[in-house]
């Protein structure tokens, strides 16, 4: 599929890696899209992100609409923007935004969701004694949170003034 996100402003693409990553690593917040059966759906879920994998971890609930598209669909485009607010007086907006494609899984292993885990709390949390009690909690916990990967395999940016 052909892809058009920078395609009238070049000039606004991003195309430094370190930008990119400083952006991924500093949102908060990303919305994904699914697909299933022809039917969209859109989601807004905290994340980690994991530099090394290029990869977004969330949690979820163990049952829901998310996993059902993902189940049966596991590619997924989405976006992290960063908003800077609306220029007064100059009819502008100042942002950065992400826009990527992926597959996205749900991790199996208990140590997987502990390491995913670990990564969105690092992202999130600024208390060091709260992520260690979190990821150092029973293991029987993970056996039961449902926590997703999605490897990024293509992403674009773009800024705004």
């Amino acid at each position: 599929m052909e892809k058009y996100h920078m395609n009238n402003r070049p000039n606004r693409e991003i195309k430094n890696k370190v930008q990119i990553n400083k952006l991924l690593h500093t949102g908060k917040y990303v919305t994904l899209a699914l697909c299933k059966d022809n039917q969209p759906y859109i989601v807004t879920l905290s994340y980690g992100y994991d530099e090394a994998t290029d990869s977004l971890y969330m949690h979820c609930a163990d049952k829901g609409l998310k996993l059902d598209f993902i189940k049966e669909n596991p590619n997924v485009c989405g976006t992290i923007i960063e908003d800077g607010g609306y220029i007064p007086g100059e009819c502008g907006h100042w942002f950065k935004s992400l826009v990527f494609w992926g597959d996205i899984s749900v991790l199996k292993e208990p140590e997987q969701k502990r390491k995913g885990m670990e990564i969105i709390l690092r992202q999130l949390e600024n208390d060091d004694e709260v992520i260690y009690k979190k990821i150092n909690s029973d293991i029987r916990l993970y056996e039961q949170l449902v926590v997703l990967c999605l490897k990024i395999s293509e992403i674009h940016g773009k800024s705004g003034r």
